[in-house]
């Protein structure tokens, strides 16, 4: 079971682009949770960030998938030489392969780091 971060397992990666894009769609009142302030998810955000490896990225491989934010968040993932992406939307992902880098859900994601503990 993941306890904390980063682990062995499981080791965040951000670039400035993606942690200003959270920033800016994370604070939004329709992404709060009931009882959480913009000021909640910046004090999260700033969390993760601390435990993350942040990661300068020096060439772009766009366009490479339909979403440009989801091509900062391949180049980031190839530019720190993750395995894994783990998002909701792996299907935004399809091509990702390529660039030795895989898409995974949550659950799966999981799943995998469970099986090698």
């Amino acid at each position: 079971m993941v306890r904390s971060i980063p682990t062995p397992e499981f080791q965040p990666c951000l670039s400035v682009g993606l942690y200003t894009e959270w920033q800016q769609v994370l604070t939004r009142a329709e992404n709060l949770p009931p009882g959480d302030s913009a000021e909640d998810a910046l004090r999260f955000l700033r969390y993760l960030a601390s435990q993350a490896h942040l990661q300068e990225i020096h060439f772009l491989w766009r366009p490479f998938l339909a979403d440009p934010d989801d091509d900062m968040v391949l180049e980031l993932a190839f530019a720190a030489a993750c395995r894994y992406i783990v998002t909701h939307n792996v299907k935004d992902f399809r091509g990702s392969g390529q660039l030795g880098v895989s898409a995974l859900s949550p659950r799966d994601f999981l799943k995998l780091i469970r099986k090698k503990t």
